[in-house]
């Protein structure tokens, strides 16, 4: 049988071929459709992350909805000083949506090298894209060879250091040691080789904690200080949502922590959150927090004063910023 010349079986079999030619050209095109569409959200992700967008996280757990991060090396290190208020900056920081923290200090860099990095990733908290993974151990600031360390990690790390008027860290530093160890000396004693001639012994580790400047001659031979923020231990008591602020540009995190995050305690003497990480109750940093300080010489923390004034104006000088210790 025969259709205007063509055999019939002929013409069926062109038929059956455009119409499989019809569907493969549908099939491509929604295959198109779903790539564009995966492809705009991925691009918009980060950016929605990082401004604490609902819209994203809902995407996100429609697309993947078993996903609940990854464990990553951290992008930012707190990593001095000892009795500055680090664990203070550490738990205001948590309270931003984008910041996943370890609570504990990991002493990496210092103590633990040895283990490797996936040692130390697996103790990171699981982040999404955009959040920022953290750990503080103030230890690192004075360990020589953390500089080196973190750098090989990567050397777009950014590093926070929370510093604090010297005399007044050393006598914490002390009451610290004091309330674990009562029988130690006291504090004129070890303060000084000789009282005498008021020789100031700074192989005391709170003595040489707190000379700052030469701790950061050492960090700046492998990061430029574009990539250091000096946060002040005393404006994080009086003013914590404007040092907060510093913090969170500083991350490129959006503002979220301000003042109407804290409160002040009158009975600890430092202000406390309103709301901590994951509770809706308020919360203050633990009573080993806040100690009174034994009653010191008047004239061991004159000399003391004046031992660190010139390596403050050094460090004054070295970041730019005058602290106010000395006034």
């Amino acid at each position: 049988m025969t259709i205007e010349g063509f055999p019939f079986q002929v013409l069926v079999h062109r038929a059956t071929v455009r119409k499989q030619l019809a569907l493969m050209l549908l099939s491509a095109l929604a295959t198109l459709c779903v790539l564009q569409s995966l492809a705009v959200t991925s691009a918009r992700a980060p950016s929605e992350v990082a401004a604490g967008g609902a819209r994203w996280s809902a995407r996100r757990t429609l697309l993947r909805p078993d996903d609940d991060g990854a464990k990553r090396l951290p992008q930012a290190l707190i990593i001095g000083v000892k009795k500055g208020g680090t664990r203070a900056l550490l738990e205001f920081l948590r309270v931003h949506p984008d910041v996943r923290a370890v609570g504990a200090e990991p002493h990496f860099f210092d103590r633990n090298y040895q283990n490797g990095l996936q040692w130390y990733r697996d103790l990171m908290p699981k982040t999404l894209e955009g959040q920022i993974t953290m750990e503080k151990t103030p230890s690192y600031f004075v360990t020589r060879e953390a500089p080196a360390r973190i750098y090989a990690m990567s050397r777009d790390t950014k590093l926070i250091v929370v510093v604090r008027d010297p005399v007044t860290r050393a006598i914490s530093d002390y009451t610290q040691t004091l309330s674990k160890k009562p029988d130690i000396p006291s504090f004129e004693s070890l303060t000084f080789k000789n009282r005498t001639t008021g020789l100031i012994d700074t192989s005391w580790s709170a003595i040489q904690i707190g000379i700052y400047a030469k701790h950061l001659d050492n960090w700046l031979q492998y990061f430029p200080m574009r990539q250091i923020l000096f946060v002040s231990g005393e404006r994080l008591i009086s003013d914590p949502a404007g040092e907060l602020g510093r913090v969170q540009d500083f991350l490129g995190l959006k503002r979220i922590i301000t003042d109407k995050h804290f409160y002040f305690n009158q009975t600890k003497g430092f202000p406390c959150l309103k709301k901590a990480e994951g509770s809706s109750r308020p919360h203050c940093l633990g009573k080993t927090k806040g100690r009174t300080h034994p009653n010191i010489d008047p004239e061991v923390v004159q000399r003391l004063r004046d031992f660190y004034r010139p390596f403050n104006m050094k460090f004054y000088q070295m970041t730019g910023r005058v602290f106010g210790w000395d006034d």
